[in-house]
């Protein structure tokens, strides 16, 4: 997959909401609710860098993947930050994706998933 396509991807998930954050942040914001679930930075040096959370198990065994690292200031919470995209296998990022969109959604309040469909 490339950036445009995960961007595509990120966009069709039930309820999910985009937005670009300015300076200083430079990031595309992915979320559910009020929930983050994934980004996309958007500023050099590290223009189209795909960060979201994981599991802890899945955290230990994708940072020793290489072009996968943990994500500046939130590696403590368990995300990942994928260097190039495009070199990462597409099946298992949709899989990936749709956890943690679902981790997100599973942290709203369930009057708040209601509203939101989910």
């Amino acid at each position: 997959m490339n950036v445009r396509q995960v961007k595509t991807f990120c966009r069709g998930l039930p309820a999910t909401r985009e937005r670009l954050l300015g300076a200083p942040e430079n990031i595309l914001v992915y979320s559910v609710g009020a929930k983050n679930f994934a980004w996309f930075k958007t500023s050099e040096p590290e223009r189209w860098r795909f960060s979201f959370r994981v599991t802890p198990e899945r955290f230990v065994e994708l940072t020793d993947m290489p072009g996968v690292k943990p994500a500046r200031y939130m590696a403590r919470f368990h995300w990942i930050t994928i260097v190039d995209v495009a070199t990462f296998p597409a099946g298992y990022l949709r899989e990936l994706v749709v956890w943690a969109h679902g981790r997100a959604a599973g942290g709203l309040t369930r009057r708040r998933r209601l509203e939101l469909g989910l």
